[in-house]
């Protein structure tokens, strides 16, 4: 696994933004993948998180019904449809692959580079 994400930058509140996260290896489709954020001063935080096959999808509270998550296992790729932004959605994201609901909680083992997200005016 080779995740690359790309897709960041500045947005107005309100506004909306997709990252994508293309996966260079050869495992992709064997994956349940995912998306984290980290602010500043604060612990990465799991966003939600798609199945293999992209048949169940699951977020965290704070973005549930604003963010979506789909992927195109032919394409390698992942992607974060982000609407309504806030400033509170303001951080650095991170995608995950083998993302599990472990010890209570959201994790993976497996981070591409994140891309930065800042919601200002």
């Amino acid at each position: 696994v080779q995740l690359q994400a790309s897709g960041g930058g500045l947005v107005l509140p309100g506004g909306s933004l997709r990252l994508s996260c293309v996966d260079r290896g050869r495992t992709f489709s064997n994956y349940h993948m995912g998306w984290f954020r980290q602010a500043p001063g604060k612990e990465r935080e799991f966003v939600g998180t798609i199945a293999w096959n992209g048949g169940t999808t699951f977020y965290a509270e704070s973005v549930k019904g604003r963010f979506t998550i789909s992927r195109d296992n032919a394409k390698n790729t992942v992607y974060l449809q982000m609407n309504s932004l806030k400033p509170e959605d303001t951080a650095v994201y991170y995608c995950a692959a083998d993302v599990r609901f472990q010890n209570m909680r959201w994790s993976s083992a497996i981070f591409g580079q994140g891309t930065q997200v800042t919601v200002s005016s």
